[in-house]
């Protein structure tokens, strides 16, 4: 009877689990191509913040005493806040600006005219893309006094309701805000097409014309197919344009200078006024610092409530 020899198995023909080790070294050598983003992110954007927050914590003040040698008050800039009617005020307008003039206007009037020039004759839509465009491409504080001009007593808009016999409307005066937001979507609208006609361009057009010979209408085609397809740009387009315009200034300041009184004060407003006007830095500071968890909290909702969407 023959005996059987029995041999080890020597592993060759097995594939071998990585080491904890390797994986980290090549999970390490991957990240290597970032480390000089991350450096730059630290210290153009993280040191800062890491700054402005310490500054709003100090009574530093513009000239003088305060301004040579600040004291650390710790969080009294920010319970001074909560007692300040002017602050609250200011939060309030800047949820109203950003609400009408970002979330509602630039996008819905940028939607709007992607949707418009996909359907327009070529020539007329490189025209229209060309003018909206031109308000984008603008020098900011160029556009702001042109804005300045346009909303003025004797300016364009009342010389044109002036030909319908409308008496002049002191704009700037009586309806402060609602000339900003109007101005702030005129300046940025452009961005808000582009994008969208971006998005567009990448919609199938044999799902659009499927649906339509199964007899779907217009609006229905657009809202259960296009925008669903789409919605990634929608998302990424509604987290640029509140950013954006959470930081707007030099609009405000020009037209309205946040006024009058307080009727136009942004927080970015309000925080340049109580730095360089009244020589608060430290309190100026914290109202900016505000600003920028207001941006945050903005950012967290845009993320938990279209993450299932973006998914």
């Amino acid at each position: 009877m023959a005996t059987e020899t029995l041999v080890a198995p020597t592993g060759r023909g097995r594939a071998q689990r990585p080491r904890p080790g390797s994986r980290r070294l090549r999970a390490l050598t991957r990240s290597t191509p970032l480390v000089p983003a991350v450096v730059l992110l630290a210290v153009f954007l993280l040191g800062p913040i890491l700054w402005a927050l310490y500054g709003s914590m100090t009574n530093t003040g513009l000239t003088g005493y305060r301004a040579a040698k600040p004291e650390f008050v710790g969080l009294d800039n920010y319970t001074a806040l909560l007692s300040d009617g002017d602050f609250w005020k200011s939060a309030w307008l800047t949820v109203v600006f950003v609400f009408a003039s970002a979330v509602i206007g630039q996008n819905v009037l940028g939607m709007a005219l992607a949707v418009l020039l996909r359907i327009s004759p070529k020539g007329l839509a490189s025209a229209v893309s060309t003018l909206v465009v031109v308000a984008w491409v603008m020098p900011e504080i160029v556009a702001a006094f042109a804005l300045y001009a346009f909303f003025s007593t004797d300016g364009t808009l009342n010389a044109f309701l002036g030909w319908f016999g409308l008496d002049k409307t002191t704009w700037l005066i009586t309806f402060p805000l609602l000339a900003v937001i109007l101005a702030n979507i005129w300046r940025g609208t452009a961005f808000s097409m582009m994008v969208y006609r971006a998005a567009l361009s990448e919609v199938p057009a044999e799902i659009d014309e499927a649906a339509q010979i199964d007899g779907a209408t217009g609006w229905q085609r657009f809202a259960r197919i296009t925008l669903p397809m789409i919605r990634r740009s929608i998302s990424t387009n509604l987290m640029l344009t509140t950013l954006q315009t959470l930081a707007v200034f030099t609009l405000i300041w020009v037209m309205t200078g946040g006024g009058p009184g307080t009727k136009s004060s942004t927080l970015p407003v309000l925080a340049y006024q109580e730095a360089f006007k009244f020589s608060q830095v430290g309190y100026g500071t914290a109202i900016a610092t505000v600003t920028i968890l207001v941006g945050a909290v903005f950012s967290v909702i845009y993320i938990k409530v279209l993450k299932p969407e973006v998914d």
